[in-house]
């Protein structure tokens, strides 16, 4: 995972801008919340049910990382699912993919 967004997901979650697992991340996307989705690379279950999702909701998604890395990144166990729920945050994100 990049150092850049792994800092990123971390400062918004220190913000509260960033929901994580994948019922919290489904009702938020059920309420059309939330800027940015980040999955795990390692969660094809959890790509297949939001990606197509994410699609309908003209959501951005990153996929990058593992479950660990992204749970470490928000200072939690494994997380295959994290929405982030702040604009700024996600379009920071989405800069530093590239």
């Amino acid at each position: 995972m990049n150092s850049r967004i792994q800092s990123l997901i971390g400062l918004a979650r220190r913000a509260g801008k960033v929901a994580s697992g994948e019922a919290q991340v489904e009702a938020l996307l059920k309420k059309r919340m939330g800027y940015c989705l980040i999955l795990a690379e390692d969660a094809p279950g959890a790509q297949k049910k939001f990606e197509h999702w994410a699609t309908d909701l003209k959501l951005p998604v990153v996929i990058t990382g593992t479950k660990h890395e992204l749970g470490y990144s928000i200072g939690l166990s494994p997380r295959s699912a994290v929405l982030i729920l702040d604009q700024g945050f996600a379009k920071a994100i989405l800069l530093a993919r590239s």
